[in-house]
């Protein structure tokens, strides 16, 4: 991955060179890459003086920081937050610090906000949203996430993203086209994904694409889904009793008002989205829906998924007959 400020990628100031070594003048390169004639030239002058060594990122930190804040002032900084359990702006009144600087030396030193503290002892108690603890069970089936994402349907010659908005369609709320209701199962371990385009999400609709969902699993190395985690939505805590008792499944739920406890799931929501969804304009609902098939395929034998080392989900499974 490029520096998080870096204008170009390593490839992108390669070809910089490239086109240099080529005869471009280095205006025509600024205008063909979107930067500067100076950022031209800096790349080149550090290619002949470094080698190819040159164009790679290097830490934006500078050599030396004589204005950042004494270890002694920091100390005393986290001392005073630990002790007296107060916000920035105190703990800035009672240090000499000021209020952003103590921000950043709790930050730097990973103290968690007051919010996830208990008030009596200081001990913490809540986790944040944004952990890096992150979790993955051990072997497939173990752990299954469940949940819908709602899209709005398409009109017959296309919606806005290929007409332009302004053009009608599913814009009105009132009069409009509806919605697709994507229902979705993803397994924990190795994220195999199974998705279907239906017209509600009512509980008959939830149980019945369940039951389809362990079929598509089970043709796919996943004979047993062990447990089953949703949401707390009404058709969820009902109308899925009788399937997972018939499979043996036991059914979880996340904490309300906690979606990103059904995170794996969440994150399959928003690829569909992006790569499926979203990714290209179609002229019909139908055309959409009838791609979502074929999309399905490749998350699971194709795409590299980076929390599998790059390697897509079937890539965790024992081949079947």
């Amino acid at each position: 991955m490029s520096h998080a400020n870096a204008r170009l990628t390593p490839r992108g100031r390669a070809l910089i060179v490239e086109r240099f070594q080529h005869g471009w003048p280095k205006a025509h390169i600024a205008a063909a890459m979107g930067v500067s004639r100076k950022c031209v030239t800096t790349w080149i002058d550090r290619f002949q003086a470094e080698g190819e060594a040159g164009l790679q990122d290097r830490s934006s930190r500078p050599h030396s920081s004589p204005s950042r804040t004494s270890p002694e002032r920091e100390a005393a900084v986290l001392r005073i937050r630990a002790e007296a359990r107060v916000g920035r702006d105190e703990v800035a009144a009672r240090s000499g610090v000021p209020a952003r600087t103590v921000s950043r030396i709790l930050a730097r030193h990973g103290v968690p906000r007051l919010a996830l503290l208990d008030p009596m002892t200081g001990e913490l108690l809540r986790s944040s949203k944004a952990t890096a603890v992150r979790y993955e069970r051990e072997k497939p089936g173990e752990l299954v996430h469940m949940d819908v994402k709602k899209l709005g349907r398409i009109p017959d010659g296309g919606g806005w993203r290929a007409l332009g908005r302004g053009a009608g369609g599913n814009r009105d709320r009132k009069h409009g086209t509806g919605y697709d209701y994507v229902h979705s199962l993803i397994d924990d371990h190795s994220r195999l994904a199974y998705s279907e385009v239906l017209d509600d999400e009512q509980g008959p609709t939830c149980a019945a694409f369940l039951e389809r969902a362990i079929g598509y699993f089970a043709d796919h190395g996943i004979p047993r889904i062990e447990r089953l985690i949703t949401d707390n939505a009404f058709a969820y805590r009902f109308s899925l009793r009788t399937v997972c008792a018939e499979h043996g499944i036991v059914q979880k739920f996340i904490r309300p008002h906690c979606p990103w406890q059904n995170g794996k799931v969440e994150r399959l929501n928003r690829t569909l989205a992006t790569e499926w969804a979203y990714r290209q304009p179609f002229d019909s609902n139908q055309a959409r829906r009838d791609a979502l098939a074929s999309w399905l395929e490749h998350y699971n034998t194709r795409r590299r998924h980076s929390a599998l080392g790059g390697q897509p989900p079937i890539s965790r499974l024992q081949p079947t007959s």
